[in-house]
Order: C-alpha cells, then sequence, then structure tokens
C-alpha cells in the first residue's frame, strides 16, 4: 500500500475531473455545484521506473506495484461544517486518509461556473481550511466535557489531558491547525490521534490550471505557491484537461505526448512524489522469478519492521535481511552478479532500511 489520500475543494474547481484523469476510474464529472454525492475511491498503481527494470531482469509470474488510495469527496462550501451543501456528511471519510490534497482553481473560463463568482485561489483555500478547522473544533469541544469530568475524579494525567485539550481549543479557535500543535506535550499528541482531527493531516496543494500554463504557470499559482510556503506546505501544478488525455494512451503515446509538451512527468507521478515526500514514505523491493513486488515503508524504519509490512510473522521472528542497494542491482544487472561483487549485505535488527533497497528477510517463527 502507497497512502491514502482525501482529495477536497470547492464545487468546480476540476476535483473529479482530477480524480477521472488519475485514477481512470470514470466518476461523473459536470459542470454543476455538488455533481459528486457519493464520495468516489479510487486504486492507483504508483509509478516507480525501478519496478519496471526489476520486472525485466525477472521475467516474473506476478507483479505486484505499491498502491495510492484515492477519495474524492463532494465540492465543500462555506458552512459545511455546520451542515452547508453536501460536504458535511462527507468530512468523515477524509478522517481516515493519511493526507489531504487541496484542489484549487487557478485557471479563467467563463464557461464554468465559480460558486463564488470569480477565481480566487486564497480565498477559496480559506473556506476549505476553516470549514476543517470547525469541524475539528467541534469534536475538540465535545471531548473537553469528557476531560473535564475526568479531571475531577481523575489523578495528574487526567488534568494534564484536560490541560491538553483546553490548549488544543483555545489555539484551534484562534485558527491555529491541529499539525502545529503536534509536538508540545505528549498529552496533546495523544490527544490529537484519539480524535483523528482534519487539520493534523499533512496537506498540499493541487493548482489546476489551463493547458497553456501548465509550465508557465499563472499569478494565482504564484500566490498559491507563496501561500503554501509560509504554512511550510507545497504545491503541484496540475491541468485536468491534460491529464484527461493522458489518462487515455498507451505508455509510449503517453511519454512522447509528455515529450511534446515540455513535461517531464505526468501530474499523477506528481501528486505520488509529493504524497511521498510529504509523508516520509519509501519504498524497497522483494524479487524473485515468482513475484516482484513494491513495498512502502516509512523513512527511518528498521529491517524487522519493514519486515512486519509484509507479515507480523516476518517482524516477530526476524532473524536477519539480505539486501541489495537497487544502484547496485542496477550497476550489475542482477543479484548474483551484485553478489559476486561482494555488495549483498547481511543486515540485522538494527539496520536501517533505505529506499530501493531490495530484500530478502530471514525468519524463524
Amino acid at each position: 500500500m502507497g497512502f491514502k489520500c482525501g482529495i477536497v475543494g470547492l464545487p468546480n474547481v476540476g476535483k473529479s475531473t482530477i480524480f477521472n484523469a488519475i485514477t481512470n476510474a470514470g466518476a461523473e464529472s459536470a459542470n454543476y455545484p455538488f455533481c459528486t454525492i457519493e464520495p468516489n475511491v479510487g486504486m492507483v498503481n504508483v509509478p516507480d521506473y525501478r519496478l519496471d527494470k526489476l520486472v525485466e531482469a525477472y521475467h516474473p509470474r506476478s507483479i505486484i506495484p505499491a498502491v495510492t488510495q484515492f477519495v474524492d469527496i463532494a465540492g465543500l462550501v462555506k458552512g459545511a461544517s455546520q451542515g452547508e451543501g453536501l460536504g458535511n456528511q462527507f468530512l468523515t471519510h477524509i478522517r481516515e486518509c493519511e493526507a489531504i490534497m487541496e484542489v484549487v482553481r487557478c485557471f479563467e473560463d467563463e464557461n464554468i461556473v465559480h460558486v463564488h463568482g470569480s477565481v480566487d485561489p486564497l480565498r477559496d483555500v480559506e473556506i476549505i481550511e476553516t470549514e476543517l478547522l470547525l469541524k475539528d473544533l467541534d469534536s475538540v469541544e465535545k471531548r473537553l466535557v469528557t476531560e473535564t469530568k475526568n479531571a475531577r475524579t481523575g489523578g495528574a494525567s487526567a488534568k494534564a489531558r484536560l490541560e491538553a485539550c483546553e490548549n488544543l481549543k483555545n489555539a484551534m479557535s484562534e485558527g491555529t491547525p491541529a499539525r502545529k500543535m503536534l509536538g508540545t506535550s505528549d498529552e496533546m499528541d495523544s490527544l490529537i490521534s484519539d480524535l483523528a482531527l482534519l487539520t493534523a493531516k499533512p496537506v498540499f496543494y493541487c493548482a489546476n490550471v489551463g493547458e497553456d500554463e501548465m509550465l508557465s504557470g499563472n499569478a494565482y499559482v504564484d500566490k498559491l505557491r507563496e501561500y503554501a510556503e509560509s504554512n511550510n506546505s507545497a504545491v503541484v501544478v496540475i491541468c485536468g484537461k491534460i491529464e484527461e488525455e493522458l489518462s487515455t494512451m498507451e505508455p509510449e503515446e503517453k511519454a512522447e505526448f509528455l515529450k511534446e509538451l515540455g513535461m517531464k512527468e505526468s501530474g499523477l507521478d506528481s501528486v505520488v512524489r509529493k504524497g511521498y515526500e510529504i509523508l516520509g514514505l519509501k519504498t524497497y523491493f522483494t524479487a524473485g522469478e515468482k513475484e516482484v513486488r513494491a513495498w512502502t515503508f516509512h523513512a527511518g524504519w528498521k529491517a524487522p519492521a519493514c519486515a512486519g509490512v509484509i507479515h507480523t510473522d516476518f517482524e516477530r521472528g526476524f532473524i536477519r535481511a539480505e539486501t541489495l542497494a537497487y544502484t547496485d542491482f542496477e550497476k550489475h544487472g542482477s543479484w548474483n552478479a551484485a553478489k559476486e561483487s561482494g555488495l549483498v549485505r547481511t543486515e540485522g535488527k538494527e539496520y536501517v532500511v533505505q529506499d530501493g533497497d531490495i530484500m530478502y528477510f530471514l525468519f524463524n517463527v
């Protein structure tokens, strides 16, 4: 599994168009608000040239790439957290996601109506993030009632948790998202985790631009980038129309089309790469004639934890891992050739797995 990403935005900003393009899932897209009523869910294979090279070398019977799940919910509007529009009933679907991608309209088109009558990325972002914050604040206020009762009869830990809840409420009332409160105390981290707060999730922005602005960008994108940088976030520029065309092409045709456009990668590649980056996700591989497979893990994980991604028994009974860096595999062309050159290593429980490692785990349970 890669990661689960929630796609949010105002109505008519191109959410469903982009969702269709990157997942090729056929979600309805139309020029009127609330076109998306039921949340659309799509699974996307994570593009990785290293997996392709391993497949070329092993010719396996089975190929299993990492996958990313995208959840496209109904367009949010001002007041969604209080039940306006259809967005409120779907905000809970974002709680299950690891990251949030905010699709922001950064193109002019008089044929596509904007719910607020004009294109203004920063206004749109403020509306979305205010609604997420208000939804979270409601959750915190409800928990505060419980924590207040617990503190009356509990000990020091109960009082510390109440203090954390009060601090969180005060911060959010002033417009501070939960992610900025992480790390202030153990009680705060535990509280935020328990409540699965929306504003605790990493956010990045998807600037939807016109076809002729994909490479050059525009003033709307510049403003969005400036805002994102001030909040330690990032912007991925994407053109929904171009992605729709790419989604129908065969790999060779797609590569040629991207070259003609002067693009190094598709919007899908950019989105997945940015999601991996902000979540600190990496990939290791297992490879053989039976199967070549990509596995997702968090940067900094040691070998036993990475083995546990395959099966908990692998972690519980971990003995050692035979490991080869992908760059060494690529240089020598095969596991055996790299091994003859002394590049296949035996790693123990303290080994921190690196992105691109090819691994073979030995375990005993």
